[in-house]
């Protein structure tokens, strides 16, 4: 299929960086450790909002295993050049006991822009994402596509749940980085547009009202990229376990490839409003794995692993096809032994009932993230 999109991957992972002893979050970053990552890996390694993270992104992979060694060989740069400041990086969307009021913003005029507009919002942003870039150079395909993904995005999200603490706090969701991101403004699900024109027409009117520079500033759940030929998802998580991020991204490319498959064949993925796949994104920040989704075509609730099950052979001729069927089927896997926000929650209460106190049973759950962060895949 000559016209077939590239479906190149890249990945950005943000970490936040703690001291291994007390696990709490440093509130100034250390000078020359993004310079140490770069040297030891020629990834891209960048600042971010807070001193307490960094980010890293992937090459342009071709394919998942070019993916694997890169998140690696990143995770594995930023742990040895921490590891020279006496600090660690843990792969998870918040912190257990962190307070945000006390955290630094970033210097640099980009940051401090963004701290005098927002105000007081970004001061509770001490949250990490995982993004995945995925290559398709036709723009009115990178929109079509968007419009039909975001069925799918409150599956993805439920698989990668990583933030179910909040300053010391059960939440009681699975991903409280979700209620902390949704208070930005120009979040949520995007608008579903007809062309790359009419997208471009709407950002463009803050633009030139002056209101956002670019559509870096949208920060929809996915979005088309602003600096490169991508459809960029943002919904989930950062899950804490290499295997499990590449899982993530193997499904989200399959998923794409399908649709691309059905739009060859003149059908596509029926469209549901917004407000009804904002249920399920909701469940899916509640419950995680743990609990349904709505199959809007049933019209009922289906447990979360029912719904892998399907997912993962509606996208099995695209994982064969990408060469990524153990990556994709791994999603088994997580919903068999959980994700990184049930592994935090059972590490935090099997402290409790060994007796640890609050403090300590949360300074357990750091130390389960730090080794999990850079963690062997399992077998």
């Amino acid at each position: 299929m000559s016209d077939e999109p590239a479906w190149t991957i890249g990945i950005e992972e943000e970490y936040l960086l703690v001291e291994p002893e007390s696990g709490e979050l440093i509130t100034e970053q250390p000078s020359g450790i993004l310079e140490k990552v770069a040297d030891l890996h020629h990834g891209l390694v960048a600042r971010e909002f807070f001193s307490s993270q960094l980010e890293i992104g992937t090459g342009i992979c071709t394919d998942f295993k070019h993916l694997r060694a890169d998140i690696g060989l990143l995770r594995l740069a930023v742990t040895e050049a921490a590891a020279d400041y006496g600090i660690a990086p843990i792969a998870a969307s918040s912190h257990p006991f962190a307070r945000s009021h006390l955290q630094q913003v970033t210097e640099g005029e980009r940051y401090q822009a963004l701290a005098d507009d927002l105000q007081g919002v970004t001061r509770g942003l001490v949250i990490s994402g995982l993004h995945v870039h995925v290559g398709i150079e036709d723009p009115d395909l990178r929109i079509d596509l968007m419009n039909q993904i975001s069925y799918f995005l409150p599956h993805l999200l439920a698989l990668s749940t990583s933030s179910p603490f909040w300053e010391g706090r059960d939440t009681g969701l699975k991903s409280y980085r979700m209620a902390v991101f949704r208070t930005l403004p120009r979040t949520g699900l995007p608008e579903k547009f007809d062309s790359w024109a009419e997208y471009r027409r709407h950002v463009d009117i803050l633009v030139q009202a002056g209101v956002i520079e670019d559509s870096t500033k949208v920060w929809w759940d996915i979005r088309p990229s602003e600096r490169y030929p991508t459809l960029e998802m943002r919904i989930t998580d950062l899950p804490t376990r290499m295997e499990d991020t590449v899982c993530v991204a193997a499904l989200y490319v399959c998923l794409l490839r399908m649709l691309w498959r059905l739009k060859l064949e003149n059908r596509r993925w029926r469209s549901y409003a917004n407000f009804l796949v904002s249920e399920n994104l909701w469940r899916a920040e509640r419950y995680g794995i743990s609990d349904r989704l709505i199959d809007f075509g049933k019209g009922e609730m289906v447990p979360l692993p029912d719904l892998v099950e399907e997912m993962i052979e509606l996208v099995r001729p695209d994982a064969e096809a990408l060469d990524c069927v153990a990556q994709v089927e791994h999603a088994r896997t997580i919903c068999q032994r959980g994700t990184s926000a049930d592994r935090q929650l059972a590490v935090y209460r099997e402290a409790l009932d060994e007796g640890a106190t609050d403090d300590e049973a949360l300074n357990a759950v750091v130390q389960a993230l730090i080794a999990d962060t850079l963690a062997p895949p399992q077998t």
